[in-house]
C-alpha cells in the first residue's frame, strides 16, 4: 500500500505540474489590520511646558516641532524633538494675554496666535511673529512683529490658527462649545499698521466639541481641525468641506501638527508630561466594489479568443498524458512483472492441456 500511495502521490503532483497548477506554500502574512492607527511618539517631560496649547512642524529643522503654554504663561515658545524633550526657548517681550496656537510657514517664520478669549470680551486679538533660531539655542529677547485682527460681528474666543502654505495668509477658526465655531479670513496681506478687519467664510466644518486647533497640511488642500474629541479632514476651497473624522487617544484634545513624514499628523493634550501621538489624518473610506456576479459580463474581444482556444488544447493534452502516466503507474504497482508472468504461463498450460484459465484472484474457473 506504501508503495502504492507513494506512486499516487507522483501521479498528483505530475498531473498538477503538467495543467499549470501550483501547490499553496502556506497561510500568508496578514496585512496591519489598522494601517495609520494612533501611536504614542513621545511625551513632553519639562515642567516648563505644563500646558502645551498648540503644535507646529519646523519649517527649518527636522524632527522638531514648536509649543505653546496656554493662557497665564509669558512670551514664549519651546522646541521640542521627536523624544519629548525640549530642545530650544525662546522668549520676547510682548504683552500677551491669552495665547493659544502657534503655527509656521514655509519661510521658517513661527506665528504665536494671542487669540483666547473665554469671556468674549476682547476689542482684538493678536499675532506675534519670530523667525525660527539659526541655532537651536535658547534666546533670551528675540525680535517680533505684531498684528492686531477684530472680528467683523463682536468679540469671538478662538483657539485655532491656520497659515496657508503658499499665500501665508491667516485664517481663525472660533471655539464654540454647543455648535460648530466659524472660520475666519485675515486680508490677504496683513498689515502691522492699524487692526486688520476679518472676513467670515462660514461655519467650521467639524463636530461641536469645540475646535481647539488645526494645520494645513502641506499641500495646501486640506486642512486638519482638532477637537477635545477628535479630528477632522477638510478639503479647503471657497467652501471648506469635511472629508473624514476620527477619534484619538485622548480625552482632553488641545493640539494637531504635521507628523514627521509631512503626510501624517501628530495630535497633543495639555497638562504636564502631556502625550503626542501619531497618526493617519482621517480620509475617506473607498466604496465598496460590487460583487463579480452583479456586475455586468463583458463580450470578449476577437484578439482574446483567437488565443484562448490553444491555450484549451494545450493545458488539455497535458493532463490527458498525465491521467495516462497515472493509469500507468497503477497498472505497474497492482500486477508486479513476476506475477504478470506466472499468470501468462499458466494461461498458455490451461491451454494446452484443456483446462479452465487461471483466475488472476488466485482461484482455478470452471468449466461449467
Amino acid at each position: 500500500m506504501s508503495l502504492l500511495r507513494n506512486a499516487l502521490t507522483l501521479a498528483a503532483v505530475t498531473l498538477l505540474s503538467l495543467g499549470g497548477a501550483t501547490i499553496p506554500a502556506g497561510p500568508a502574512a496578514a496585512a496591519d489590520p489598522t494601517p495609520g492607527a494612533p501611536k504614542k511618539l513621545f511625551s513632553i517631560n519639562d515642567s516648563r511646558v505644563d500646558e502645551s496649547s498648540g503644535l507646529a512642524k519646523s519649517a527649518k529643522y527636522e524632527n522638531i516641532w514648536w509649543t505653546v503654554n496656554d493662557s497665564g504663561d509669558t512670551a514664549r515658545v519651546f522646541g521640542v524633538d521627536a523624544k519629548g524633550k525640549v530642545r530650544v526657548e525662546l522668549k520676547f517681550k510682548a504683552p500677551v494675554r491669552d495665547v493659544e496656537a502657534v503655527g509656521v510657514d514655509r519661510d521658517g517664520t513661527i506665528y504665536i496666535a494671542d487669540i483666547g478669549d473665554n469671556n468674549r470680551t476682547r476689542k482684538t486679538i493678536e499675532v506675534y511673529t519670530i523667525p525660527e533660531p539659526a541655532q537651536l539655542e535658547d534666546e533670551e529677547n528675540v525680535k517680533f512683529h505684531r498684528y492686531d485682527f477684530e472680528y467683523p460681528d463682536g468679540a469671538h474666543d478662538a483657539e485655532t490658527l491656520l497659515i496657508e502654505p503658499e499665500t501665508k495668509r491667516l485664517y481663525f477658526v472660533t471655539k464654540v462649545k454647543t455648535k460648530a465655531g466659524a472660520i475666519y479670513a485675515a486680508p490677504e496681506t496683513s498689515s502691522r499698521e492699524g487692526t486688520n478687519e476679518l472676513t467670515k467664510l462660514g461655519d467650521a466644518p467639524a463636530s461641536s466639541f469645540g475646535v481647539t486647533d488645526g494645520t494645513f497640511m502641506p499641500d495646501g488642500k486640506t486642512v486638519v481641525l482638532r477637537t477635545y474629541m477628535d479630528v477632522a479632514t477638510v478639503a479647503w476651497g471657497d467652501t471648506p468641506t469635511l472629508v473624514a473624522r476620527a477619534d484619538t487617544p485622548m480625552a482632553q484634545g488641545e493640539s494637531v501638527a504635521v507628523g514627521p513624514t509631512g503626510t501624517d499628523i501628530l495630535v497633543g493634550s495639555e497638562g504636564d508630561n502631556s502625550p503626542v501621538y501619531q497618526m493617519a489624518p482621517p480620509a475617506k473610506k473607498s466604496a465598496a466594489k460590487p460583487p463579480a456576479s452583479s456586475a455586468p459580463t463583458a463580450k470578449p474581444k476577437p484578439a482574446a479568443s483567437a488565443n484562448t482556444e490553444p491555450k484549451q488544447n494545450h493545458s488539455l493534452r497535458w493532463i490527458i498524458i498525465g491521467a495516462a502516466l497515472l493509469a500507468l503507474i497503477i497498472t505497474f504497482v497492482t500486477f508486479p512483472p513476476g506475477r504478470r508472468e506466472r499468470l501468462d504461463r499458466m494461461a498458455e498450460n490451461a491451454r494446452l492441456t484443456g483446462q479452465p484459465p487461471p483466475n488472476p484472484h488466485g482461484r482455478r474457473r470452471s468449466n461449467a
